[in-house]
């Protein structure tokens, strides 16, 4: 991420998206948006528990809701009812292996006092200062950070979010002559980012993270809610993309250079697979004024 762009088309790596059209099932009962909000709603105030997500799938119209390996019977049995409450065609309920944790420990590797996340994007500040994106439970977790294991700090959060409204950080360079340029480091070169776009369901995306490398996936959710022992965070990217600890923060990208999220947890790993949400990154851009591409 701190040399120059080198774009490449990631071709070997390229699968058969899938479609990600309405049910053409006539028979079953459409359910509305205001039903579907309304039941969200009813997730937040009612069921709202370390270890549980949800989101909507486009594709089939539904709520769907996970609850990971720490929910225990009684906890299952309060989201069930939750569910049936919502009537017929709503929500569904299912479990997912592995626990919904941060992915800490840590594109390319950035260390803290201990601690290893990934940087995602490198950006401009509004005043045109060089920065760069991560993941927001890093940013309200240590102030610098630096590009070496026990190195002097390089970077110093100037803004983080998380939990609440999103999971991501503005990191500022502290030397304003920093080159970065809007690349990500993989596995087999360098992708030139373009610019930012917005997740679609079906989406062929790539994650690049300082742990597991390079692994490529489709988004299965948008708008998700995530509650992690830390904290809820809402609107997230939902994926089956594999990801795990010291991968928080790091790229989501499209083959073609677009900017999409920041690693933000999940559950499962990149042996086994799982879950994985990712930080919008066109609401972290929204939110500090930032610019990326080019």
């Amino acid at each position: 991420m701190f040399a120059g762009a080198g774009a490449i088309a990631l071709a070997a790596l390229a699968v058969t998206l899938p479609q990600a059209y309405a049910s053409d099932d006539q028979s079953a009962p459409q359910v509305t948006a205001e039903t579907l909000q309304d039941g969200q709603d009813m997730l937040w105030d009612e069921a709202r528990m370390p270890g549980t997500a949800w989101s909507v799938n486009p594709e089939t119209n539904q709520i769907e809701v996970l609850a990971d390996s720490t929910i225990d019977q009684q906890e299952w049995n309060q989201l069930q009812s939750t569910v049936d409450s919502m009537g017929d065609n709503v929500a569904t309920l299912k479990r997912t292996s592995g626990e919904f944790q941060l992915f800490v420990a840590g594109g390319d590797a950035i260390f803290a006092d201990g601690a290893r996340c990934s940087l995602g994007f490198n950006v401009t500040t509004s005043d045109g200062a060089p920065a760069f994106l991560t993941a927001g439970h890093c940013g309200v977790a240590f102030d610098q950070w630096s590009d070496s294991q026990g190195g002097a700090p390089i970077a110093t959060v100037s803004q983080a979010t998380f939990p609440g409204d999103g999971d991501f950080s503005l990191v500022t360079y502290d030397d304003p002559a920093t080159q970065a340029p809007s690349t990500v480091n993989t596995d087999q070169g360098e992708v030139a980012i373009t610019g930012a776009g917005e997740a679609q369901e079906g989406m062929q995306v790539f994650r690049m993270g300082s742990t597991t490398g390079l692994h490529d996936g489709t988004v299965t959710g948008l708008n998700a809610t995530v509650t992690y022992p830390e904290g809820t965070v809402t609107g997230l990217i939902q994926t089956d993309v594999c990801a795990e600890p010291g991968d928080s923060g790091g790229s989501l990208f499209t083959q073609d250079g677009q900017a999409i999220g920041l690693t933000s947890g999940g559950s499962g790993d990149c042996t086994n697979g799982g879950e994985t949400f990712f930080q919008p990154v066109t609401t972290a851009l929204a939110a500090t004024g930032a610019t990326i591409g080019g």
